[in-house]
């Protein structure tokens, strides 16, 4: 199976990045609506399967979580290989064009900010048009399952959900980088479940993702407040997710692979 060496792979990401840093505000909004409704999709079956199987939750809590992780990797799949914009991998995607002064930051910086309001855009979308409207989560056990989900993410201190946030996306964005590694779409796929599946599976903090289960789970009646869910948790979680991915994978691969490492 081909693939491409890690200094290779920084290459290539040098050159998303610079695309990246590119394009139109118009293109990253939608691009980013995408993005958070594939990954609202993953967050969505993520609930209905995992969430589906209180039994087993209740005597093996450990395979319940490989399940409740092992579906939600769909949505990056959706997202690298039909192409969207995804405000966490991006944290990574666009550090070795800068750091290389390929882009610029304020390149950067645009597409960070867009790609996150259009994500949360796409998030509330599928949360509120296809999970609530539908009544796909109404009864037990589903209900009961999104709405422990919203109001345990914000009965968490700060710190805490900054570290999952670190740890979060450090395992998203390499996810993304043993993706942009592979040569053809099966590797790609391998590549992107293992940490995504990893990530849930050991609950970890992704800001995109919390867009969807927290608002669905207010929607089906969590006591949870906009306050609490923009400030308790996706604060901390976004802050956390922009150093696991824009330190620990874009710019530690670059400082190791890219031009600097001659």
């Amino acid at each position: 199976m081909a693939f491409k060496s890690p200094k290779d792979t920084v290459t290539a990401m040098e050159g998303i990045g610079v695309a990246k840093a590119g394009l139109s505000s118009s293109r990253l909004l939608t691009l980013g609506f995408l993005a958070g409704a594939f990954i609202a999709f993953g967050a969505l079956l993520a609930v209905v399967v995992g969430g589906g199987i209180p039994g087993i939750k209740e005597a093996n809590p450990g395979l319940q979580k490989f399940i409740f992780g092992a579906v939600f990797p769909v949505g990056i799949m959706f997202v690298v290989i039909a192409g969207a914009e995804l405000f966490t991998g991006n944290t990574a995607c666009l550090m070795p064009a800068v750091l290389s002064k390929k882009a610029k930051w304020s390149g950067l910086l645009k597409n960070w900010t867009l790609s996150y309001t259009g994500n949360f855009l796409g998030s509330l979308f599928v949360a509120f048009f296809l999970a609530y409207a539908t009544h796909l989560l109404l009864k037990d056990p589903w209900i009961g399952t999104i709405v422990g989900i919203a109001e345990g993410k914000v009965a968490q201190g700060f710190m805490p959900l900054f570290f999952k946030g670190i740890g979060c996306n450090w395992l998203v964005c390499l996810s993304v980088w043993l993706a942009v590694s592979s040569d053809n779409v099966v590797g790609k796929i391998f590549g992107l479940w293992w940490p995504i599946m990893a990530f849930v599976a050991l609950g970890f903090e992704h800001s995109i993702a919390n867009m969807f289960f927290i608002p669905a789970g207010m929607f089906y009646g969590a006591n949870v407040t906009v306050g609490q869910f923009l400030f308790t948790n996706l604060l901390p979680v976004t802050l956390g997710n922009i150093i696991g991915g824009a330190f620990f994978v874009g710019t530690l691969y670059w400082y190791l692979y890219g031009e600097r490492a001659k």
